[in-house]
This record gives structure tokens, sequence and C-alpha cells, in this order.
């Protein structure tokens, strides 16, 4: 294993825990409350780990840091971010693991079938769709039926998820010379 791979490994653990942990949090300025939360800003770092991995190693290898930073985040989430008396941090660790792991695998089989193409192409298209499945999935499964406004929380963390993404190209671009393809 190469000193990179383990970097992103080791960098898709954090995000997730990052996230995992951000989520809970939301964003008390300018009315927003209800629309997003922190988390928002930093879980497409996790597709643009995903990515630079899948061009650089293949999507076997992506689809194992997949799976190491979801041990890695979920592990951790579950024990120093879950309350077990509070049945919404009960879901959120569930909801959490559920759609990371369903929108990365997408994200992987997506960018390998786009690769070929235009440099934006493969992680543009599958960095949006992973979010848009990650996003739905896990507020559904979290906050659905409890009083929390998760569709607007949904519909707030998806606009920033997308724009961020489109940020994540700069790096993602800057990053290519280091992450030559497969």
């Amino acid at each position: 294993m190469s000193k990179s791979f383990i970097l992103l490994s080791f960098l898709m653990g954090v995000i997730v825990l990052s996230s995992n942990y951000l989520v809970q949090f939301p964003v008390n300025h300018y009315g927003l409350n209800k629309v997003l939360t922190y988390g928002a800003f930093s879980y497409p770092v996790a597709f643009l780990i995903t990515d630079l991995a899948n061009r650089s190693y293949g999507k076997f290898a992506a689809r194992k840091i997949v799976y190491f930073g979801f041990i890695l985040g979920i592990g951790f989430t579950v024990l120093f971010s879950t309350n077990f008396e509070d049945f919404i941090s009960i879901r959120i660790a569930i909801g959490s693991g559920i759609a990371f792991l369903c929108a990365q695998l997408i994200d992987v089989q997506i960018f390998d079938k786009l690769r070929k193409r235009k440099w934006f192409i493969a992680p543009l298209t599958s960095s949006i769709t992973g979010s848009t499945v990650d996003t739905f999935l896990f507020f559904l499964i979290s906050f659905y039926g409890t009083g929390i406004p998760w569709f607007t929380l949904l519909l707030g963390d998806l606009g920033v998820k997308i724009f961020v993404t489109l940020i994540m190209l700069i790096p993602f671009r800057l990053l290519l010379k280091t992450f030559k393809p497969i």
C-alpha cells in the first residue's frame, strides 16, 4: 500500500466523522437554521477523495478506501458522538452509514464509467449523483417523522453540497498531476 492510499483512507474517515458531527448543528445565521447544517460544507470532500483514488488507483482501490472510511468514520461516530439514550443520535449513525456506503459506491461506479471523458465530467457527474443519493437517504433515515424540518434541511444541504462539489473541481484539477490516472 502506498502512502497516498493510506493518507486518502485516513482522510476519508476524518471527513465522515467530521460531517457526522457537523450535521447535528444548523447554520444559525441569516435565518438558515431550518435549511442548512454545517455538515453540508465538509461532506463533499469525501467525493473528492473517492474520485482521486479512483483516478489514480482504479475502482477496486477506491472501494477499499470507501470501506476503510466507512469503518473508521462510522466506528468513531458510534463511539464518540452517538448518545445511545437519544433515538435521533442512533438514527444519525445508521442513516450516515447507509447513505455513505450507497452514495460512495455509486460515485465509484459512475466515475469509473466516465473516466475517459474530459477531466471534469467524471468527478462532477459522480459527485453530484452521489451527493444527491447520500442527502436523500441520510435525511430520510435520520430525521423522517421526528418533527425536525428534514426536507428543508435536505434541500439546503443538497444545494450547498452541489456548490461545494463545483468548488472541489479546482483541487481535483490541481491534484491530477499528483494522482496520475491508471
